[in-house]
């Protein structure tokens, strides 16, 4: 089958859904309100395995989203920031937003025409597309006739729910949902699902995380990641694209690339990754 995008490429308004806004280093209001709190309060995962989870060790939440979100508040109230990580459920994301109980989402968030009525997005940090996930051993080789007839999981208000929902009539599936990604990979080691469908960065997380479950096929979607910030905090949004263009700049040698070689690198098969090259709104558009 053909990969379909579910990130969609223009937006009704005729917007590339990428397009954030300028990157800028000026303080609204916004990042004023922050400043003044003297910490930033942030929506993360606690059980993405490489992108937010708590460590054994000390239980301390780190990942490729928690580096991303320490450089961001740093940038904010300089150094050793106080942060505030909120472990949130996948479909809470754009409510804790929009009534105010957190300052932004770093949570592995597909950038979308449909969440940009409810927040706004930093321009991309980075690109994946959705997976199947199964059992080692298993017959399913991708999304394919293999899995036709399979009781298949995907998280509430996700984009894998989307695209199993568009095309997963084609193959008699059935559909299981749940509250996220990691239920989902809980209910298919128990065996009560055959597969579950994620983003291929968070099943990197899964298969390094299990080995008894691997993601097989190619993807299919070409999805982008960014902060997420209520609609209103526009110059938050600036500058967390201004902390972006110099978290990403330098190549090999940039903060980016050490955070994909400290958490991604071992289990990703990207020969030379690099972050999504960023999209801005012509002038002081608005979305």
């Amino acid at each position: 089958m053909p990969p379909v995008s579910t990130t969609a490429e223009v937006c009704a308004d005729g917007v590339d859904a990428t397009a954030s806004y300028p990157p800028s280093t000026e303080a609204g209001e916004a990042v004023r309100r922050i400043q003044r709190r003297g910490e930033l309060v942030v929506g993360v995962d606690q059980g993405s395995y490489l992108w937010g989870f708590r460590t054994p060790e000390n239980g301390d939440i780190a990942g490729f989203d928690i580096d991303l979100t320490r450089a961001i508040a740093e940038d904010l109230l300089g150094p050793e920031p106080a942060v505030v990580f909120r472990a949130i459920p996948t479909d809470a994301r754009q409510r804790l937003l929009s009534e105010g109980e957190i300052d932004m989402v770093v949570r592995a968030m597909s950038i979308t025409c449909d969440r940009w009525r409810e927040v706004a997005f930093s321009h991309g940090y980075f690109e994946t597309g959705q997976r199947v996930v199964v059992p080692r051993g298993s017959a399913v080789t991708g999304f394919d006739d293999s899995l036709a007839g399979s009781r298949v999981c995907s998280g509430e208000t996700t984009t894998a729910r989307a695209l199993l929902e568009a095309r997963g009539p084609e193959l008699g599936l059935d559909l299981v949902h749940a509250p996220g990604h990691i239920d989902c990979l809980v209910l298919l080691q128990l065996g009560e699902v055959d597969a579950l469908m994620t983003d291929g960065a968070l099943a990197a997380g899964h298969a390094a995380q299990d080995p008894a479950v691997a993601a097989v096929g190619e993807e299919l979607t070409r999805e982008v990641y960014g902060v997420a910030m209520r609609r209103e905090d526009v110059d938050l949004v600036r500058r967390v694209n201004a902390v972006l263009a110099d978290y990403t700049a330098g190549g090999e040698n940039s903060a980016w690339r050490r955070a994909h070689d400290r958490w991604l690198a071992d289990h990703t098969d990207e020969a030379s990754p690099a972050p999504p090259a960023p999209r801005y709104l012509d002038g002081e558009g608005s979305r």
